[in-house]
């Protein structure tokens, strides 16, 4: 039995929640939380550290600079405004 369809199932979510303003922090935790998943997984497998264990990293900063700059919300967490 595959795991895969429940898996793209689960990241069709996350990404439905983050493409959708109001809820879209909640989406990016979830995905976070997703490529921590990814993460372990490489870790666990020996893979090479830059080019795949870290890769599911470099996306999730890219998330949460896509939601920082798009977010007042999330940009106040983040950045402190004067």
């Amino acid at each position: 039995m595959s795991v895969n369809p429940a898996l793209g199932v689960v990241l069709l979510a996350c990404v439905a929640l983050y493409l959708t303003p109001r809820v879209a922090p909640l989406g990016a935790m979830l995905l976070t939380g997703y490529l921590g998943g990814a993460v372990a997984m490489h870790v666990r497998i020996g893979d090479p550290l830059f080019s795949h264990t870290l890769f599911p990293v470099y996306v999730g900063v890219m998330i949460w600079a896509g939601l920082m700059l798009r977010d007042s919300r999330v940009r106040k967490l983040f950045v402190k405004e004067s």
